[in-house]
């Protein structure tokens, strides 16, 4: 049988590659939504949890974050307890940000459901295809002056 897909919208690989991410993306979307997160409160947990307590300006770069995106969303990290917003001692003008127990316990959780949605959406690969296709997809990402 035929596919029903032209052959011009099945050879392109940036057309698989795209329709790939959109099927990850969702299904990080929702299983983060069943556990009332978003991809953005996992990044700036993991973010502090790495690199310690950090300025919004310093998150926002670390994260690829818009600033006026971030100051929603540690606002919503802060309501929740999973952070802590004080006053810079060094610059009181600036706030910094800091991991609080309940939000690396958060992390933790979150990472769980995200390598389990990791193994569902790669489960046709191999540990070595998953392993080539990251170095791949990184070695895009990189080369377009972008960071992962």
């Amino acid at each position: 049988m035929r596919s029903a897909v032209t052959e011009r919208l099945r050879s392109p690989p940036t057309r698989p590659l795209s329709r790939a991410a959109i099927h990850s993306d969702r299904r990080v979307n929702k299983a983060l939504a069943r556990a009332d997160a978003r991809k953005w409160h996992y990044a700036v947990l993991a973010t502090l949890d790495e690199f310690g307590p950090a300025s919004q300006a310093e998150l926002s770069s670390r994260t690829g974050i818009y600033r006026s995106d971030l100051v929603a969303v540690i606002k919503e990290l802060t309501e929740r307890g999973l952070t802590e917003r004080a006053p810079d001692p060094a610059d009181r003008r600036r706030n910094m940000v800091t991991l609080t127990e309940p939000g690396r316990r958060q992390l933790l959780r979150l990472g769980k459901l995200l390598a389990d949605v990791e193994d569902e959406v790669l489960a046709p690969l191999s540990p070595a295809q998953r392993e080539q296709l990251t170095y791949l997809l990184t070695t895009l990402v990189n080369d377009h002056g972008q960071q992962i």
